[in-house]
C-alpha cells in the first residue's frame, strides 16, 4: 500500500511538472504539487515502523535494475519533511513572474527527494542527486527577487558539484571494490584498506556535507536563500536537507566504516569536531542577519550540523562498541530534523507574509503580530520557541537529548573520544545559547515590533498554514512518547538494541534510564496553563489598585518610540563587538550632497560582517580558474588553420602510441 502511495505521489509530480512547462493552469500545478505531498506523508505513515517493501522499477540503468525500498528512518525523515512542503506548494512562490518556472523547479526538486531516500544502487542514486539540485536551482531563478539571481545560484551548484563529485568517487571506489553498484552489496569491502575506506568515508562527508552545510560549504546558504522566497527556503530546508541527511548517515552506517571500528572512530571524531564548529559558526553568523531569508538559510546550516555532530557520536559510541548510546545519538540525530523541517517551515512562509505585508524581507518592526489572526501569532510563536529550544517544544526535546547523549561520554574507553564528547558539549551549549538570541531578536524585532507605518495584516491561507506547521512542533514534542515507537523497527535492525522502548517512561522521555534525567512535555502542556493561574490571581488583585503610569526618559529628546526603539543591528552589535575576531565587521558611511560639497544632503550607512571561507578560500579557486581558461582561450580562437593544425597533432600523437 505503501509503494502504491509513492507511485501516486511520483505521478502527481510529473503531471504537475508537465502542465508547469505549457506555463498556464498553476492552480491546477498547485494542488497536483500539494497532493502528491500528502499522499507522500500518508506512504511515509503507512511504512512507519516496519519500513516499506522492496520492488524493482519498471527501467533499468547500466544493464541492471533499480530497486526501491522506502526505510523507517527514510519513511520518517521523508514525512515530516513534506509536511511543509504541503503547504509551501499550496502557497507557491509569492512572486508571480516566473512561477511556471518555480513549479516545475518544485516539482524536479520532490521527485529527485523520493529517489534519493529509496533508490537502492549508486547510478540511480547520482542521477536523484542532481535532479534535487537543479530543481533547487531552478525555483531561486525563476523567483527573481535580486538583481543578478545567477552568480548565488551558480555559486551554489558550484560548490554542490563539488560534492556531487566526491560522491561519484565514493561510489565508484565502492562499486569496483564489491563489484557491483547495488547499495546492498557496498558493505562488502573486507579485501579494502583501512585508508582506503577512511578515505571513502571522508569523500561521502564532503559529498552529502556540501547539500547540509558543514564548513566550508554553508557560505553558499545565505546567498542563494536570500535570491528565492520563502517557499522556496521550506522545501531546501526540509525535505531537501533531510534527504542529504538520510543519505549521510545511511552511508556512514551501512557501507564501508560501519565494518570497522577503528575508522567508525576516527570518523565519528572528525565529523563531531567538523559539526560543532560548523554550528556554532552558523549560529554566530545567524544572530546577525537582518534579512529573514538569511538568518533561517544559517539556522538551517546551524540545525543540520547538530543532527551530523549527533551521527558523529553515533559513529564513536558504535566504534568502542557501545550500541545502546549510538543508536540514542541517531535517534536524536532523526528526532532533530523532524521537528527542525517543521518549525522552519512555519517560519519561512512566516517571512514571505512579511514580505507581501512590507515588500521586503527585512527584519524590522511590522506589528504584524497584533494586526494579523491569532492563529498565525501562535504558529510563529511555537515554531520560534522550537528553534530557541524552549520548552515544551520540540526543539527543545531533541536538543534536550542531544545534551544527555554527550554527557554519556565518560562511559567511552579512551581519552580522546571522551575528551571530544566533552569538548562538543561545551561547542553546542554556545551553539544554543546564540540560537536562543538570534530567535528572541526575529522574533520580538520581526513581528512583535510596533511600527509607524500600518502595514496589511498576513493573509488567512498564509496564516492558517504558519498556524498549523506551529501546531504541529507542539503536536511533535507532546507526543513524542508515542511519535517514538514509530522508530523502533529502524533502530532494532541498524544497531540491535531497543532505545526507543528505552527513550520514555510512560510519558517521562528519559535518555535510556529514568535515573539520569527525565522531561514531560506531555505533562508540561498540562502543568503549564495550571501554573498560570497564579499571574492571572495576580492581575485581578492589582485591578483594585490603582496603576501608576511614568513616561519613558528619550534622553532630553522629543518623545519618538519609532526613533527609540531596538534595531536588528543594535540588538546584535554587543556580540558583534565580543566575537568581532570572528565577524570582523565591516562599516561603511558615504555622503551624498546636491551640488555643493559642504551641504550633505544625505548620509549612506551600509554594515556586513566578512564570510571567513569566501576570500581565502573560494576567491582564490576563482581566481586560478579564471587563469587557466585565459591560457587556454585559444582553443576558442575560431581560426580554422588552427583547429586543423591541433587535429593534425592528434593524429600524430595516435599514430605514435599505435606504433610505439
Amino acid at each position: 500500500m505503501s509503494n502504491d502511495l509513492l507511485s501516486v505521489t511520483v505521478l502527481a509530480w510529473l503531471v504537475a511538472a508537465l502542465v508547469a512547462l505549457t506555463g498556464r493552469a498553476a492552480p491546477l500545478t498547485r494542488l497536483l504539487l500539494a497532493l502528491g505531498c500528502v499522499t507522500g506523508i500518508c506512504a511515509a505513515l503507512l511504512a512507519l515502523p516496519d519500513g516499506a517493501a522492496a520492488i524493482s522499477l519498471p527501467t533499468q540503468l547500466a544493464g541492471a535494475p533499480i530497486s526501491f525500498q522506502l526505510t523507517p528512518d527514510g519513511a520518517w525523515l521523508f514525512g515530516f519533511g513534506l509536511a511543509p512542503a504541503a503547504l509551501a506548494c499550496a502557497l507557491a512562490t509569492p512572486v508571480h513572474k516566473g512561477r511556471p518556472g518555480w513549479l516545475f523547479g518544485a516539482a524536479m526538486s520532490l521527485i529527485g527527494a523520493v529517489g534519493v531516500f529509496g533508490v537502492r544502487d549508486g547510478a540511480g542514486f547520482l542521477i536523484a542527486w542532481e535532479l534535487m539540485s537543479f530543481g533547487g536551482a531552478l525555483m531561486i531563478l525563476s523567483e527573481k527577487l535580486s538583481a543578478d539571481p545567477g552568480r548565488p545560484t551558480l555559486f551554489m551548484l558550484g560548490l554542490l558539484e563539488i560534492g556531487a563529485v566526491a560522491l561519484l568517487v565514493a561510489i565508484l571506489l565502492l562499486a569496483v571494490a564489491t563489484n557491483t553498484l547495488s547499495f546492498a552489496g557496498f558493505g562488502n569491502t573486507g579485501n579494502m584498506t583501512p585508508p582506503l575506506l577512511t578515505f571513502i568515508g571522508l569523500l561521502l562527508i564532503v559529498g552529502f556535507g556540501a547539500k547540509l552545510g558543514l564548513l566550508p560549504f554553508y557560505e553558499w546558504f545565505p546567498t542563494a536563500y536570500a535570491t528565492g522566497s520563502g517557499v522556496s527556503g521550506v522545501l531546501m530546508s526540509g525535505v531537501v536537507l533531510n534527504a542529504a541527511f538520510y543519505g549521510l548517515q545511511r552511508s556512514l552506517l551501512d557501507w564501508a566504516p560501519a565494518h570497522s571500528a577503528g575508522i567508525a572512530t576516527g570518523l565519528g571524531i572528525f565529523l563531531i569536531v567538523l559539526a560543532v564548529l560548523s554550528a556554532i559558526l552558523t549560529a554566530l553568523y545567524a544572530f546577525q542577519q537582518e534579512d529573514w531569508r538569511m538568518l533561517l538559510s544559517f539556522s538551517s546550516a546551524e540545525n543540520a550540523s547538530i543532527a551530523v555532530a549527533m551521527l558523529g557520536a553515533a559513529l564513536i559510541f558504535r566504534g568502542q562498541g557501545r550500541s545502546d548510546l549510538a543508536s540514542l545519538a541517531w535517534m536524536v540525530s532523526l528526532l532533530h530534523l523532524a521537528g527542525h523541517a517543521l518549525a522552519k517551515g512555519g517560519l519561512f512562509i512566516t517571512a514571505d507574509g512579511v514580505y507581501a505585508a512590507t515588500g521586503r524581507y527585512s527584519i524590522v518592526h511590522t506589528d504584524l503580530l497584533r494586526r494579523s489572526s491569532w492563529l498565525f501569532g501562535l504558529g510563529a510563536l511555537f515554531a520560534a520557541m522550537s528553534l530557541a529550544a524552549m520548552p515544551p517544544q520540540a526543539g527543545f526535546v531533541s536538543e534536550w537529548y542531544m545534551f544527555e547523549t554527550v554527557f554519556q561520554g565518560f562511559r567511552l574507553d579512551t581519552l580522546a573520544t571522551r575528551l571530544v564528547m566533552a569538548l562538543a558539549g561545551a561547542g553546542l551549549a554556545l551553539t544554543v545559547a546564540v540560537a536562543f538570541a538570534t530567535y528572541v531578536k526575529v522574533f520580538g524585532i520581526g513581528l512583535l515590533g510596533r511600527s509607524v507605518h500600518k502595514f496589511p495584516p498576513v493573509s488567512p491561507p498564509l496564516g492558517t498554514a504558519v498556524g498549523l506547521l506551529g501546531l504541529s512542533v507542539l503536536a511533535l514534542a507532546v507526543g513524542m512518547p508515542f511519535w517514538l515507537d514509530a522508530l523502533r523497527v529502524a533502530v532494532a535492525s541498524e544497531f540491535g538494541t531497543h532505545t526507543a522502548r528505552d527513550m520514555h517512561d510512560g510519558l517521562l522521555l528519559v535518555p535510556l534510564t529514568a535515573k539520569f534525567a527525565f522531561i514531560s512535555p506531555t505533562l508540561l502542556v498540562i502543568v503549564m496553563p495550571l501554573l498560570a493561574i497564579f499571574p492571572i490571581v495576580l492581575v485581578v488583585i492589582n485591578r483594585r489598585f490603582a496603576v501608576r503610569f511614568a513616561p519613558v526618559w528619550y534622553g532630553g529628546l522629543d518623545q519618538d518610540a519609532a526613533r527609540a526603539s531596538t534595531t536588528a543591528l543594535t540588538f546584535s552589535n554587543a556580540l558583534r563587538t565580543f566575537y568581532s575576531f570572528v565577524y570582523r565587521p565591516t562599516e561603511h558611511t558615504t555622503r551624498e550632497a546636491n551640488g555643493v560639497h559642504y551641504f550633505v544632503h544625505r548620509l549612506v550607512f551600509t554594515q556586513d560582517v566578512a564570510p571567513i571561507f569566501g576570500p581565502h578560500l573560494f576567491a582564490p579557486a576563482i581566481r586560478a580558474v579564471f587563469a587557466i581558461a585565459n591560457k587556454f582561450k585559444a582553443l576558442q580562437s575560431g581560426h580554422l588553420n588552427y583547429y586543423l593544425a591541433l587535429i593534425g597533432l592528434l593524429l600524430v600523437v595516435i599514430l605514435f602510441l599505435t606504433l610505439y
